[in-house]
């Protein structure tokens, strides 16, 4: 028989090897499903932790370029506080202009709120005055819209009954989803702490990794952490000897954190903050315009609260954020 030989125009078989441990991977499906799900979500946490640090060093790279100028508007918006305070204790504004004063700062506080995450809660509740409920505006636009016919009536509370419907049952699962997680980490608990607990230990060195081990397992279950108890059951070979049913409603629980995890990675990687905005040469082009923009405006309310150190400037001041429909700069 002719003996067959490699050939040279063709390249030689490539052998990927098998791990052995993968290949033959003991234990049942419902071990095996388990297993992966716990590999999964670690995975899933990896990510997340690598997402969370990234996003982080850009919001520090962030505030380091931009932290100067939006201080500067920071100071500049705060110095607004004192001449229009100062302007309310004056006999020289009419009512309607003092209501526009507190407007005013009550608009201020809520820009540097809103937009630089300052804190002028003592500001806010000191000039904004809750507006009760059926007030004369609030009754005039109910009375202007136009009556609904029996039709549109019945359709609207229609629509009303299903979406409180939706919204409880979205109540519901979460309430669900949380009390399965509890339970399912209160059993693992016990489980891991019947088995390494170190007061059920003579040896003194054993005792002590034990004491070490239990601390662990008691942290993972007070911060909820049911991957972590999971994994330590699977490390201890209890995966090996549960119960079917058992891994299956564990793996069942690791499959909703997945779903959790996923969420949260989401909204990291495509949130304002995330991977999915811009970076390099476009995010520099954006972070540079931010910085112009903040330092026109720091000068413009600068100029602002040159304005509001006289009477007759705060007047003019008024006039043009009333023209505008604005209550502040």
């Amino acid at each position: 028989m002719k003996k067959l030989t490699a050939s040279p125009t063709l390249p030689a078989p490539v052998r990927v090897p098998v791990p052995i441990a993968e290949a033959c991977a003991p234990g049942s499906l419902a071990q095996a499903a388990f297993r992966r799900a716990l590999l999964a979500l670690e995975e899933l946490r990896a990510q997340l932790l690598a997402a969370q640090e990234a996003q982080a060093a850009a919001r520090q790279r962030y505030w380091q370029q931009v932290g100067p100028a939006a201080a500067a508007v920071v100071a500049a918006r705060r110095a607004l506080y004192a001449p229009l305070e100062g302007a309310l204790l004056t006999p020289y504004f009419s009512r309607l202009e003092e209501a526009q004063i507190v407007q005013f700062i009550v608009g201020n506080a809520g820009a540097l709120i809103t937009r630089f995450g300052e804190d002028e809660a003592a500001i806010v509740a000191k000039y904004a005055a809750p507006r009760p409920a059926g007030a004369p505006a609030e009754a005039a636009a109910e009375a202007a819209a136009p009556p609904l016919s029996p039709q549109e009536q019945a359709a609207q509370a229609r629509q009303q009954a299903r979406a409180q419907r939706l919204a409880e049952a979205t109540t519901l699962a979460a309430r669900t989803d949380q009390q399965r997680l509890q339970t399912s980490a209160k059993t693992v608990y016990r489980q891991l702490a019947r088995t390494h607990h170190p007061d059920l230990e003579r040896d003194p060195a054993q005792q002590r990794a034990k004491t070490a081990l239990m601390q662990e397992i008691t942290a993972a279950y007070e911060t909820g952490d049911l991957y972590a108890l999971l994994q330590l059951m699977a490390d201890s070979a209890h995966a090996d000897a549960a119960d079917a049913d058992v891994l299956i409603a564990y793996t069942q629980a690791l499959h909703r954190q997945q779903i959790d995890l996923k969420n949260q990675l989401r909204a990291l990687q495509y949130g304002p903050d995330g991977a999915g905005a811009s970076t390099g040469k476009k995010r520099e082009i954006e972070l540079r315009q931010i910085k112009r923009d903040l330092r026109a405006e720091a000068e413009y309310v600068q100029h602002v609260a040159r304005q509001l150190s006289e009477t007759a400037g705060l007047r003019e001041v008024l006039r043009e954020l009333a023209a505008e429909g604005l209550e502040t700069v």
